[in-house]
């Protein structure tokens, strides 16, 4: 008798005679390239005859030639089609699988394990178990059907075929009733199938016990639907697909299905389509297989749609399906349409009798709400108005049954579709109150987040008394790096709960607040095109509704990211404006910050005396008010002006007696910030041994707060210094560690400066082609962050041009 890798070994000395590859061969033979593999490795040992003759033809092979192909096959000298142990059987062979589809598409990791498994030698002494799992609609029957098909001749004996309906269509199956459908399928007679699951799940054992059979029971809604459908002796082989995770079956291989990639999914709908169709329209397609959330079910919807219209451009149903509120309607809208199939996991659950799956099935009606793309529990439990434990609980739930998905512990994501349907259904049966007052629970239980984390960044920050209800609503973090971790966590959320928050008229009083709060956060790290981006928004709706004094405070905040992007102009007509506004509502403290940021600004214009006018303003205020943190920043401003005109005593005055200030009070953030300013004011005049002093104290203080934002600012002012003093190696290192912190905590900004600098220091020694690479990574990382220091880099790279090649 031939070895198993004798077909393989034939197979493969026919093809490389023939000159094909594998996939010459597989698309003459009408076979996949998969399937041919599979047979030259062995992997799928007894091939139809069918198979053999569409391989032969391929191949030209002549008579005598098929025949050694064929009975290699067989493993033996002559046909034999049955097995010992059919043929002592009752004669039935069923062959139920249905059809695989001619057009499956990727899968390529999932498939390897499945023929893996239920072909592999390491599992010859059990029954050989697999599972498919995931969300409704993802393509589990397709790929279990085609990997049954792909491994199908590993088991003569027959392949059983079991819809459990676990989610529809109709009733689930019953364990009874599946087992009696399936001696059926073997020949019992109905008459002696037994009353009781026992009984009927050991004959059913005993019937297929010493056989080689592949049973594959689809639609399965839980463990207990499957556990008495298990062949028990080795041979056989089962195969279970389930939108709900079976790791309570033990032994079975895992396999949990995600939606398909953007590329498999454009070629499943170029399959269908037409793959030129697809490829004149390629950009439409990539947005179509997005909208469908590259769920084959759906892909092939949209498919079907568009092969029976060929008249429709690929961007019509495009543009049909950039509507939300009518995607699921192009999606199809009956039994087999993607709204029904996941209609059936939510019912599911509805119709359970545990408190919580109903509970769950409820909450998704909720979640659907904010635009957030990702959920997080503390979030949630304030859209739910429960408990963290509870919300956990239900969300651990849905992802039980793939309706949603666990990113990492207390993390989820709602897969785009199932967001479609829960605000659908959210629309339907929940009253506009009731979206409204959960989505301001989440709003104002971000704006307290926001207010803590400024506690914890400005400490003494007079915006902190214009906090509101929602700073009782949360606890207080245990330090700044906490507050900057959640909010970094959450960033992307926070952004889109403020976009929606300004559309929504009823939610519209919550946005200026909301964006006040998220000053120390922004500030701290940097982040100047998203504070201006919500300071915007909350100004305007600030003003809109009467809110002065929030206007006021976002008005000054506005005037931040100008100055930091150089557009001092614009800077100035903000605190200008805020001055005015401060003065009209009677805010001293308000006016006080005014005219030191007004100090600053014109400092930085060059406009010395109007500066010095507004700091020694701003002090008076400030001791008027006994408000030492304004005071402190007033003395700040006025060291850099004393400075700068020359009078080294009183500049040095007025530094020491701001950092001691802030000293007293035990604000380390506000020290370093403080060493930091006196720092760079030195640096510019000159001063390498007090502006050095200054910045290493400035990062020893921020190094204490886990401020890498502020640490790597001073480090790019000491790679500035160091260059000016000819000491390339320590600014390299100074510039090298300012843009690691820097790009840890995604400040383009200071990235784009700190190369900047690393070029200086190349050039310094005389590599021009290192220079020009760094000043031109910059140019590009500050064209969206800072017009005047991406000029800074384009000056550098305009003044220091490229060698001409010789002979050019």
């Amino acid at each position: 008798m031939a070895s198993e890798t004798t077909l393989g070994e034939l197979l493969r000395g026919f093809r490389i005679a023939a000159n094909l590859t594998q996939g010459a061969l597989a698309e003459k033979a009408g076979l996949s390239e998969q399937a041919v593999s599979l047979l030259e490795r062995g992997t799928r040992r007894r091939p139809r005859i069918s198979t053999i003759h569409a391989l032969a033809e391929a191949l030209a092979l002549d008579r005598d030639a098929e025949e050694q192909l064929a009975n290699a096959a067989r493993g033996t000298s002559s046909p034999q089609l049955t097995s010992p142990a059919d043929a002592a059987s009752t004669g039935v062979v069923p062959r139920q699988l249905p059809p695989t589809l001619a057009d499956f598409t990727g899968r390529e990791a999932a498939l390897e394990k499945l023929v893996a498994t239920l072909t592999g030698s390491d599992r010859t002494s059990t029954v050989r178990m697999a599972a498919v799992t995931g969300m409704g609609g993802v393509g589990k029957t397709s790929l279990a059907v085609h990997a049954a098909h792909l491994t199908a001749d590993h088991y003569p004996d027959g392949h059983l075929y079991l819809d459990l309906r676990g989610y529809g269509p109709g009733e689930p199956v019953p364990p009874l009733d599946a087992l009696s459908q399936l001696l059926r399928s073997l020949g019992i007679d109905g008459h002696s199938i037994p009353d009781s699951v026992d009984e009927a799940a050991a004959l059913y054992r005993s019937r297929i016990a010493g056989l080689r059979m592949l049973v594959l029971l689809d639609n399965a809604n839980g463990a207990a639907q499957v556990r008495a459908l298990l062949p028990g002796a080795p041979g056989a082989a089962v195969l279970v697909t389930s939108r709900r995770g079976l790791t309570a079956l033990p032994g079975f291989v895992q396999v949990s299905l995600s939606p398909l990639s953007e590329d498999d999914s454009i070629s499943l709908l170029g399959k269908i389509v037409g793959e030129s169709r697809v490829t004149a329209e390629a950009d439409a397609a990539r947005t179509i297989a997005r909208l469908a959330g590259r769920l084959p079910l759906a892909v092939r919807l949209v498919g079907a749609r568009l092969a029976a219209r060929p008249g429709w451009p690929v961007e019509h149903l495009m543009n049909q399906l950039r509507d939300e509120k009518r995607r699921l309607d192009e999606l199809g809208t009956g039994a087999t349409g993607v709204r029904s199939n996941i209609a059936a996991s939510v019912e599911f659950l509805a119709a359970s009798d545990q408190d919580l799956d109903r509970r769950a099935a409820a909450a998704l009606d909720l979640l659907g709400l904010p635009n957030s793309s990702d959920l997080f529990t503390a979030a949630t439990a304030r859209l739910l108005d429960e408990t963290e434990d509870d919300t956990e609980h239900m969300l651990e739930r849905l992802v039980d049954l793939n309706l949603l998905i666990s990113l990492e512990p207390g993390r989820y994501r709602l897969h785009d579709l199932i967001r479609a349907y829960a605000r659908e259904r959210a629309d339907q049966v929940l009253s506009e109150g009731t979206r409204t007052d959960a989505l301001s629970r989440v709003l104002v239980f971000y704006t307290g987040i926001a207010w803590r984390c400024q506690e914890q960044t400005h400490q003494g920050n007079p915006r902190l008394s214009l906090a509101g209800d929602s700073l009782r609503a949360v606890p207080a973090f245990a330090d700044g790096v906490a507050a900057m971790t959640w909010l970094n966590n959450d960033q992307t959320n926070l952004s889109e709960a403020l976009q929606q928050a300004c559309r929504i008229p009823a939610l519209q009083p919550l946005v200026p607040e909301f964006a006040l709060s998220l000053f120390g956060y922004y500030e701290a790290l940097g982040r100047w095109n998203d504070m201006r981006t919500v300071c915007t928004a909350g100004r305007d709706l600030a003003r809109e509704l009467g809110f002065r004094h929030l206007a006021a405070w976002l008005e000054h905040d506005l005037a931040i990211p100008d100055a930091e992007s150089g557009r001092l102009e614009l800077s100035l007509g903000h605190l200008r404006t805020a001055r005015t506004m401060f003065e009209s509502v009677g805010d001293l403290v308000g006016q006080a910050r005014c005219s030191t940021s007004l100090s600053r600004v014109l400092e930085r214009m060059g406009r010395w005396a109007e500066a010095v006018t507004h700091g020694e303003q701003a002090l008076a205020l400030s001791q008027q008010l006994g408000d030492t943190t304004i005071e402190g920043t007033s003395y700040l401003a006025l060291g850099s002006l004393y400075l700068h005109s020359g009078d080294l005593t009183r500049a040095d005055r007025s530094f020491t007696r701001a950092i001691a200030l802030s000293s007293s009070t035990g604000n380390v953030r506000s020290s370093a910030k403080r060493y930091q300013n006196a720092g760079q004011a030195y640096l510019r005049a000159g001063l390498w041994e007090k502006a050095a002093d200054h910045l290493t104290k400035s990062i020893d203080a921020y190094q204490q707060v886990y401020d890498g934002n502020g640490e790597s600012e001073s480090h790019r002012d000491l790679a500035e210094l160091y260059v000016a003093l000819g000491r390339h190696d320590t600014a390299r290192h100074h510039a090298e560690t300012g843009l690691r912190l820097a790009r840890k905590n995604g400040n383009l900004q200071r990235e784009g400066e700190l190369l900047i600098q690393l070029g200086r220091i190349a050039h310094a020694e005389g590599d021009l082609p290192t220079a020009r690479t760094h000043w031109q990574t910059a140019a590009t990382l500050l064209r969206s962050q800072s017009v005047p220091t991406e000029s800074v880099a384009l000056d550098l790279l305009a003044a220091h041009p490229e060698p001409l090649v010789d002979g050019e």
